[in-house]
């Protein structure tokens, strides 16, 4: 397993990362907890997670019991500011629900520190500074390592980071973004911002909820039981004409280079310098088996180039 320092930190994280957004959802514990060895086995030490993952914080109750005993060998990931209960109090970037907040998720994961703490999306209602002063607040207790952001525009990046610099608070490591092979978006302003302010970009949805693996075709309807089969609007922006010819190109690169669809959708986020570790979902162990394979594929220049041809988009 390749390793790379999650931004301009000293945390070290596997280039394959796991997430945990299917635990308590369609992964009950006992899956949890086989996904998890395996993941652990094979050196995917960095494990993402949220509050509002599965009901009631069912994540991260599963990744805590099976995280027991094995602490010391994993990265905890999780994030805050989405709702948890009914009313303002129970959600959000304020001080006052970040510290209810951290505290209810260090319960759910049965430890007394969270490795990287980061921000699910913005709260425009709070301003920021006063949310990166509690994060820098918790650092400082012990609760957290470090702490990241998750959804946010180059310019949010760049101005939380600008706090945090001149406020001499904690910095941001790290940038969760939707990103992979048909959704580059954030390689205009967000990759830039984080490349100057020294944040690792993490990845999710990196096989486009499941499209990029090819198992969905054009004309036929979704197969029963897959993300996009019941994932309404979702499954109207990915099941695309263009999406699906970009996908046989895509194919026909892959197939020419002896690899699978999968491999190329991991192997090409896992090639790009900015990012730190690709977050990819399993309710297998079979499926971690996949994407630490899949990482190992290193495109070279000429097969960057080839595939930015094919996803380039007006």
């Amino acid at each position: 397993m390749e390793y790379k320092n999650l931004g301009r930190s000293g945390l070290q994280v596997p280039v394959v990362g796991l997430g945990c957004n299917n635990f308590g959802r369609r992964c009950d514990q006992s899956a949890t907890s086989a996904v998890v060895d395996k993941a652990l086995e094979l050196g995917v030490t960095f494990f993402d997670t949220a509050d509002i993952y599965g009901p009631g914080g069912l994540s991260e109750e599963y990744l805590g019991v099976a995280l027991q005993g094995k602490r010391r060998d994993a990265i905890i990931a999780t994030k805050f500011v989405g709702p948890m209960g009914e009313g303002p109090l129970w959600g959000g970037g304020s001080r006052r629900y970040i510290s209810d907040a951290v505290d209810a998720s260090l319960k759910r994961l049965q430890t007394d520190y969270i490795d990287l703490y980061q921000i699910h999306f913005p709260d425009v209602k709070t301003p920021i500074e006063e949310t990166l002063r509690a994060l820098d607040d918790l650092v400082r207790q012990g609760k957290v390592r470090y702490f990241g952001c998750s959804n946010f525009t180059g310019w949010q990046v760049v101005e939380a980071q600008w706090i945090t610099k001149t406020e001499h608070l904690s910095p941001l490591v790290s940038a969760q973004n939707q990103y992979n092979l048909l959704d580059r978006r954030i390689e205009r302003e967000l990759v830039p911002a984080c490349d100057a302010y020294g944040l690792g970009v993490l990845p999710y949805f990196p096989l486009a909820s499941g499209f990029l693996t090819g198992k969905y075709r054009q004309g036929e309807p979704a197969p029963e039981g897959t993300r996009l089969a019941s994932a309404g609007g979702m499954a109207d922006r990915v099941l695309t004409e263009g999406n699906f010819q970009t996908l046989a190109k895509l194919e026909a690169f892959a197939e020419s280079a002896g690899h699978s669809m999968v491999d190329l959708a991991i192997g090409w986020l896992a090639s790009q310098p900015h990012v730190s570790s690709v977050i990819a979902g399993a309710t297998k162990p079979e499926q971690v088996e996949q994407n630490v394979k899949s990482a190992e594929w290193k495109l070279t220049g000429e097969e960057l180039a080839e595939v930015d041809q094919i996803t380039r988009r007006s």
